[in-house]
């Protein structure tokens, strides 16, 4: 877990080391910091509104124990249980290429790690949660769980902490601090008091309250909010006294708002997450809400607290908390719009997937790939809409489809053909013959890719084989392209090279007649030059992926380039030049490191370990080795079954362990095991320079191509020292 820890976090996770706008609860953070002293499983419940989640990431963010950091999981945005597991995965940070179910991965990625895991907003999703958590808890000694909801888990051993609103005098200090936040100084007098008394301290109900001071004063405030409470009252009988003061606050917020603001407050409900101001002004315009308008309205609701800005990696984002969107969300529903803007809300996001597709294909790949992590929840809730809706099922296919280079390129392998395999699975009623064929092949083909990277051959072919059959009966060149292109792909990666060649040259014969040129038919071409070099005719496979480099160079691509440097880099190795091959893994390994793209930077280690070998040192080659190691179950491909891809490791071994000895060998292997992912690919980038920081630690190769082994190189004399 150590390559996704924060740099501002000692213990590393995804939590913020501070939790912002946090006033008082010194005792319940005692509290919640006894309990999680004595118990794995702590429950923070409470009504909506009430602090929950601000007071468990407080305690999160100091506790000690997590040696492999605190991780949180945002719940809240998901519709789906089955999603639970993946969004845990996605919030540690985990790549996983095998065709293991998430659970899998999570037992085998955090065995023996130390680690508070923050589930938060797990209420909607309560059976699926408790389920994984009773799991891991089962399997997982040193993990811990600290999860925030209106109900308990209700799982042995559980410790509950019951949130209260706040008392009087912290009430009072978060309400005037919010109010300060507006530009307006209140004192701690009776109207002021006596509001917080009214709002019975619910920290949501006295920041949408103080939002209102910079039009009211708290004795108007205090009126009105009289009023709103002898109106409602006997709205909800049957909710807690506490329920019903929450709604009624909020009730009263949204009446002081202007028809446009609760135009826009109803709409943003659509939204899953994070959205940014883009997506606003397309989803939510119109129809009383004209686009020119909409950031003033929504600059409104931030002063109001109806909706909250913040800062992220990929620029300002917005998001509404859960209690007021459940508000909104009825709202749009009385109103008749919901179904209107959910369809606007997925044409926007199948937008989006279309432009990243087209744009991954550019010089902004990274800001790509960024993007549609951040719009992950929104993709999700788009993709659930299409294949719940009759009549959308060829919808879903396109946007699971579209969305390839994230499920291959960024490490997401197993959510995508989660989404891949349900879409297929789908009969594409209700669109036009045409849009709806080309959808299914297109998802067809993207889950046979996807079913190669995880090592599954068997569905692989069969989705290949179908896509195949039915892009021969509609006639669709691009269909068969793929279709050939991913077939010889998968016979590459089970060692037929010579109908792996004939494949993948009638594929990117095909690409060239319908003028198709991306990332993928790059990577057909690299994967060509694959099959030429594995049999032995280095020189083609040389001309080959030089080609894909000028075409990368000239469009700024990033990630197909670095495969075709991988073969660039086997080749300068198999003719002797080090310092080439070195130079272009470096390239290589930074690139695939970047993308989350494990296969890249396995394959690139492994040559890398080779390449140091050559150089003279053994030592650094064996560490390597065992940094490569600790990736390779993460890998789906069955590499270590391909006499060709594995060649690399065999010839290295067999060098490392003349040179070294066999314990001195594993000895640094086991050292190369001991390294995060990211610290193990500055290592290989930094060549070998970090282990002398560190402490101690508690088959033959293929030479059919005839190429000569390289001599060592004299600048690395007694490098075996390394380690």
């Amino acid at each position: 877990m150590r390559d996704h820890q924060r740099a501002d976090s000692p213990a590393g996770g995804n939590l913020p080391a501070e939790s912002t706008g946090f006033v008082g609860r010194s005792a319940e953070l005692a509290a919640l910091d006894e309990a999680l002293r004595v118990s794995r499983l702590v429950t923070v419940t409470g009504p909506g509104g009430v602090g929950k989640s601000r007071l468990a990431a407080r305690a999160a963010a100091r506790w000690p124990e997590a040696r492999d950091g605190v991780w949180r999981v945002e719940l809240a945005p998901l519709r789906d249980p089955g999603l639970v597991e993946y969004a845990v995965v996605e919030a540690l940070g985990l790549t996983d290429h095998t065709r293991r179910a998430p659970r899998e991965t999570l037992l085998a990625h955090l065995a023996d790690r130390e680690l508070l895991l923050l589930l938060d907003g797990f209420e909607h999703l309560a059976q699926a949660c408790a389920e994984l958590v009773a799991c891991l808890l089962a399997r997982l000694p040193r993990l811990r769980v600290l999860a925030v909801g209106r109900r308990p888990l209700r799982l042995a051993g559980e410790r509950l902490l019951p949130l209260a609103p706040l008392g009087e005098e912290e009430a009072v200090e978060l309400f005037t601090d919010r109010a300060a936040a507006q530009g307006v100084v209140v004192g701690d007098g009776p109207d002021v008091r006596e509001v917080c008394r009214r709002l019975d301290g619910i920290p949501l109900a006295l920041e949408l309250a103080a939002g209102r001071l910079r039009a009211l004063s708290p004795a108007q405030l205090l009126e009105r909010l009289d009023d709103r409470f002898r109106l409602l009252t006997g709205e909800v009988r049957d909710a807690l006294p506490r329920h019903r003061t929450l709604r009624t606050a909020i009730g009263w917020s949204h009446e002081l708002c202007t028809p446009p603001q609760r135009l826009l407050w109803a709409r943003l409900t659509v939204f899953a997450g994070q959205f940014d101001l883009d997506a606003v002004e397309y989803v939510c315009s119109g129809h009383g809400l004209p686009a020119d308008d909409v950031l003033d309205v929504l600059t409104e609701l931030i002063a109001q607290s109806v909706v909250t800005r913040e800062e992220t990696a990929t620029g300002v984002r917005y998001r509404m908390l859960d209690t007021v969107r459940a508000y909104g969300a009825d709202w749009l529903a009385a109103i008749g719009d919901a179904e209107r803007m959910r369809r606007r809300h997925r044409d926007w996001y199948m937008g989006l997937a279309t432009w990243c597709e087209l744009d991954w294909f550019s010089p902004r790949q990274a800001e790509v790939a960024e993007r549609v992590e951040a719009e992950l929840p929104n993709l999700r809730c788009a993709l659930e809409h299409c294949l719940s809706e009759p009549g959308e099922a060829h919808l879903g296919q396109y946007l699971a489809g579209s969305l390839w280079f994230y499920w291959v390129g960024c490490g997401r392998l197993a959510e995508g053909r989660h989404w891949l395999r349900r879409s297929v699975e789908l009969e594409t009623e209700g669109a036009s013959r045409s849009a709806g064929e080309q959808s299914r092949l297109k998802a067809l083909w993207v889950l046979g890719y996807v079913a190669i990277l995880q090592g599954d051959p068997v569905p692989a072919l069969a989705a290949l084989t179908e896509c195949r059959a039915e892009a021969e009966r509609v006639d669709s060149p691009a269909g068969i392209a793929y279709a050939e292109h991913r077939t010889g792909c998968l016979a590459l990666v089970t060692d037929d090279m010579a109908r792996a060649e004939k494949l993948l040259r009638s594929a990117l014969e095909r690409y060239q007649e319908i003028g198709e040129l991306n990332s993928n038919v790059l990577m057909g071409q690299v994967e060509l030059a694959m099959t030429r070099a594995f049999q032995g005719d280095l020189p083609d496979a040389v001309r080959l992926c030089e080609d894909v480099r000028r075409v990368c160079e000239d469009h700024g691509e990033r990630w197909a380039l670095g495969y075709a440097l991988f073969v660039l880099a086997y080749a300068a190795w198999a003719q002797g030049d080090l310092p080439r091959a070195r130079s272009l893994l470096a390239e290589c390994l930074g690139s695939a490191h970047t993308f989350r793209d494990l296969l890249g930077s396995v394959l690139s280690m492994e040559l890398l370990a080779l390449v140091t070998v050559s150089e003279g040192d053994a030592a650094e080659a064996a560490v390597l080795q065992g940094a490569a190691a600790e990736m390779w179950p993460s890998v789906g491909l069955p590499l270590f079954g391909s006499a060709y891809y594995n060649g690399p490791h065999e010839l290295c071994e067999g060098k490392a362990r003349e040179r070294l000895g066999d314990a001195r060998y594993e000895e640094c292997v086991r050292r190369g095991r001991r390294l995060g992912r990211a610290e193990a690919v500055e290592r290989a980038l930094r060549g070998g320079r970090s282990l002398r920081a560190l402490p101690s630690p508690r088959r033959a190769g293929r030479q059919e191509d005839g190429t000569r082994q390289p001599a060592a190189s004299p600048t690395r004399k007694g490098g075996e020292t390394a380690g």
